[in-house]
């Protein structure tokens, strides 16, 4: 984990929040990421990330098919062998949080059982993303992803 996302898991929800209104969506991630869920307000929240690290939830894998890279698909890894499981769809739109373009994850036409739910993701650092899950138009957790590679630029 790195210490971006380590500083991460000691913020309030409000310091996560004006950080994810300040960053720009960046580049949509591509390839294979670490995630680590962040439940903000507690004593227990790098021991939660741990554990659902290890357990739950260790990050997605994103396929770019779009040519330009504006749109795609991913997979999450699930359990502690890290099965790729629930498929959603990777594109730009604006935000729920603030209205500004970000990076949604959408799995509403993918997924019964996970329909309800939308990430956004922005790019605070190269390769560093912080996310926001929503379950219908409630948010419930944050997150942070750590892309393994980053992709060539061409131009």
């Amino acid at each position: 984990m790195s210490a971006t996302v380590q500083q991460w898991l000691g913020m309030t929800r409000e310091q996560l929040d004006e950080l994810y209104r300040r960053a720009e969506p960046g580049t949509i991630p591509h390839g294979d990421t670490r995630g680590t869920a962040i439940i903000t307000g507690s004593a227990f929240a790098r021991a939660f990330a741990a554990f659902a690290r290890l357990f739950v939830w260790q990050g997605k894998v994103f396929d770019m098919f779009a040519e330009d890279g504006s749109a795609g698909v991913l997979i999450n890894k699930v359990t502690p062998l890290s099965l790729s499981f629930v498929v959603a769809k990777v594109y730009r739109a604006p935000s729920w949080m603030d209205g500004k373009e970000t990076i949604v994850i959408d799995y509403s036409r993918t997924s019964f059982f996970f329909r309800a739910v939308r990430d956004e993701i922005r790019e605070v650092e190269p390769g560093v993303y912080l996310g926001k899950v929503w379950l219908g138009k409630t948010r419930v957790l944050d997150f942070a992803l750590e892309s393994f590679s980053q992709p060539s630029s061409s131009g």
